[in-house]
């Protein structure tokens, strides 16, 4: 993926949001809480306006988050890649040629040590963390894993976006409509 010139990559969680992304010079998005009778059309109607599309396999409702999910989406859905925390969901992807985006939640030191192990056995093509505040976090992990970094989550001022992107993350989810207007080009 070049998302080399958008630092953002809007985060959707209704219908409204998804409409504002149409409209937007954005290319890159992901879905977030869908309900599984929406992803097909939602999807249908991202391709028809040239929009790659990561779906969140943990947040789509009446789906579980499981290899079998990840399986039926890859190709019954053909998104442009899936987000998940669970190993066997980016293993999934990975196998059927689909983009993945592993999250990770940084709580503590020992969380840090986990996700960094488990991202060295998936090889996710990203690794989303959340929260994304910490520079120190998002350099670290960049740098152990060498994968890129998406810093998502608490992120909510361009000064937050700035800094998460000079500590060496490639873009930041966010679901702030703000942050998408100040950044879209």
């Amino acid at each position: 993926m070049n998302l080399q010139e958008q630092k953002i990559l809007p985060a959707i969680k209704s219908m409204k949001d998804f409409e504002r992304m149409l409209k937007s010079n954005y290319k890159y998005g992901v879905f977030l809480e869908l309900h599984i009778s929406q992803v097909k059309p939602v999807m249908k109607l991202a391709n028809q306006h040239n929009k790659k599309m990561f779906l969140h396999v943990d947040l789509i409702q009446g789906l579980k988050n499981d290899e079998y999910a990840a399986e039926y989406l890859c190709q019954e859905v053909k998104p442009y890649g899936l987000v998940s925390t669970k190993a066997s969901v980016i293993l999934i992807a990975k196998k059927k040629g689909i983009k993945a985006i592993q999250r990770i939640f940084i709580l503590d030191s020992n969380a840090l040590q986990r996700s960094v192990a488990q991202v060295k056995k998936t090889q996710p093509d990203y690794i989303e963390i959340l929260p994304g505040l910490v520079p120190k976090i998002i350099q670290e992990i960049h740098e152990e894993t060498k994968t890129e970094v998406f810093a998502g989550g608490l992120i909510d001022t361009p000064n937050e976006v700035n800094q998460a992107l000079i500590a060496g993350a490639t873009a930041i989810t966010t679901s702030d409509i703000n942050l998408w207007k100040h950044f879209e080009q």
